[in-house]
């Protein structure tokens, strides 16, 4: 069990440095992008859950993305009480370039890591 465990600790060590090496300090701000466009018409909330970071960080850093023009707020076309996070195209265009400058560092990924990911994140987004 404790191998088990150390290993995601270690996993989650060396992603977090590869990440930020090329995030010029906007590693939070990056990920709150790309999860505002994997989760397209996830509430707010459920966003803050997934991201594992306190309300308050995330409106913070949410009002300088929206100062930027990456992000917009709007209500949830599925549910009017709940607000959903809207990348706009210049988010859009962050994202991918700093997508871009990870992908540079980590160079071609093959197979086996891509189906480890996916089902790392299958699994993970089971237990969140």
């Amino acid at each position: 069990m404790m191998n088990k465990i150390g290993g995601l600790i270690e996993l989650e060590a060396l992603l977090e440095n590869i990440l930020k090496k090329k995030s010029d300090g906007s590693f939070l701000k990056h990920k709150i992008l790309y999860f505002a466009y994997l989760y397209e018409n996830l509430s707010i909330g459920m966003i803050v859950e997934k991201l594992g970071i306190k309300k308050t960080n995330f409106a913070l850093i949410t009002r300088e993305l929206q100062k930027e023009g990456l992000v917009t707020i709007g209500q949830s076309t599925i549910d009017k009480r709940c607000h959903v996070l809207n990348l706009t195209v210049e988010g859009m265009k962050s994202l991918y370039k700093y997508v871009s400058s990870i992908g540079e560092i980590v160079g071609n990924i093959d197979d086996s890591v891509q189906d480890a990911t996916k089902v790392l994140n299958g699994y993970f987004n089971k237990i969140v």
